[in-house]
């Protein structure tokens, strides 16, 4: 997600992490940390491919905007959200009119990159070909059905919702959904806003539809899966051979994630630590080839943001004589603003020295990337289990009520910590 225009290991090769060892290691380590589901869910129809078939696949992520007309009602989303953009009492206020004042400075944002986000096209391309891959590898979880619910941009997540319901899930006939976070390292702004949010609608729509409704589970974290790392790896590699050999090795790698507020750093969010996990992970695959440095991007505004941010960090190592810097997205799993915008054209093209200072491909239609993807769904399929262990404890300076009830129904009340 960008707020530079806001406020706010299935194996060591993807294609080997089928094997049998690894998938049981996996499900032993998944059992360990998640809890089971109470009671078998139904299939949606009589005539399911698979035993607890059909399975919706659900990808949540931010989104945005396809075109440009999209931008207002984009940006009228995104500053509503407080699980994002904290205003306090200030945000029905605050909201609309930032919001309104920088549309016509993103919509130009926007129409340079092609004229909308192309997070929708690769979402649901990654999610198609995912699903694929499962109906061969989980074929007793057959079929997989595709799903794509974006926070701020369409499709919502109530647009989702009312899909699933007309395609036969739920409305008293059970079913089994899964809410894959496209955001491998949690936090409580982007992957806890969007379960509050599935959370919202799955009340509104099937509150009181009893044992007859859509049985949820989530996979709300995967930062040092595998699969992820391998693509990553691969997308290093690939971009240090544009270097000259004697320079490879001193090509010094910034890993780049879009920043937080330090207030919600400082009310413990998760989200710093995982990424650190991701980057040590990848550099592990590596070997260690190449110095390297993790800093944040998309910071904007008068309050405090994790740093080191990474524009000023592209530009404090160019004055120190070090020109030849990798840029890699690591919190992001396809190209969007922040990639094609803010990094491409921003950082690298106003650095000076775009033909040393590069960025290393999103992960897009990676097929590395999608069989991981595939791998870990399926390892979550198997396991029976509704969300990570983890994903029950609440920040500890969180007061949002919103996100304890949500915790709730994710995570059962049994395993919901300090809410």
């Amino acid at each position: 997600m960008s707020l530079r225009h806001s406020v706010g290991r299935l194996s060591q090769r993807a294609g080997a992490s089928c094997t049998a060892a690894s998938a049981s290691h996996l499900t032993k380590v998944a059992a360990l940390q998640t809890r089971s589901f109470a009671t078998p869910v139904p299939p949606v129809t009589q005539n399911a491919a698979g035993s607890k078939g059909p399975t919706a696949m659900v990808f949540l992520n931010m989104g945005g905007p396809s075109t440009t007309d999209e931008v207002g009602d984009f940006l009228s989303r995104l500053f509503a959200d407080g699980d994002l953009i904290p205003l306090g009492r200030l945000q029905n206020y605050l909201g609309p009119f930032i919001s309104q004042r920088r549309t016509p400075k993103i919509q130009k944002q926007y129409a340079t990159i092609g004229g909308g986000s192309p997070i929708r096209k690769w979402s649901e391309l990654q999610n198609e070909e995912m699903c694929k891959i499962l109906d061969e590898i989980s074929p007793e979880t057959a079929p997989h059905k595709p799903y794509v619910a974006f926070r701020y941009a369409n499709p919502l997540t109530e647009e989702m919702y009312n899909r699933l319901l007309a395609d036969g899930f739920g409305n008293g006939k059970g079913g089994r959904a899964v809410a894959f976070t496209q955001y491998p390292q949690y936090s409580c702004s982007t992957t806890g806003s969007s379960l509050n949010e599935l959370w919202k609608w799955r009340q509104r729509l099937e509150g009181k539809a009893g044992p007859g409704a859509i049985q949820w589970s989530v996979i709300d974290r995967w930062p040092v899966h595998p699969g992820l790392v391998e693509a990553f790896a691969t997308n290093i590699e690939q971009k240090l051979l544009e270097y000259p050999e004697e320079r490879r090795s001193k090509a010094v790698l910034l890993f780049s994630a879009h920043s937080l507020p330090m207030d919600v750093v400082n009310r413990g969010d998760p989200y710093p630590a995982e990424v650190a996990a991701t980057v040590y992970a990848v550099m592990q695959r590596l070997g260690f080839s190449n110095p390297y440095r993790l800093c944040w991007q998309s910071q904007v505004g008068p309050k405090a943001w994790l740093g080191p941010q990474t524009s000023t960090s592209v530009e404090d190592y160019i004055a120190k004589g070090q020109k030849d810097l990798v840029l890699i997205p690591i919190a992001f799993t396809s190209d969007h603003i922040e990639t094609l915008y803010e990094l491409d054209r921003e950082v690298i093209g106003e650095s000076g020295h775009a033909d040393t200072v590069k960025r290393v491909e999103s992960l897009n239609g990676n097929p590395i990337f999608i069989k991981g993807l595939a791998n870990l769904a399926k390892s979550h399929l198997q396991s029976g289990v509704a969300c990570s262990y983890q994903m029950g404890l609440r920040c500890p300076g969180c007061k949002s009520e919103r996100c304890a009830e949500s915790k709730k129904f994710f995570a059962s009340p049994e395993n919901a910590f300090a809410v």
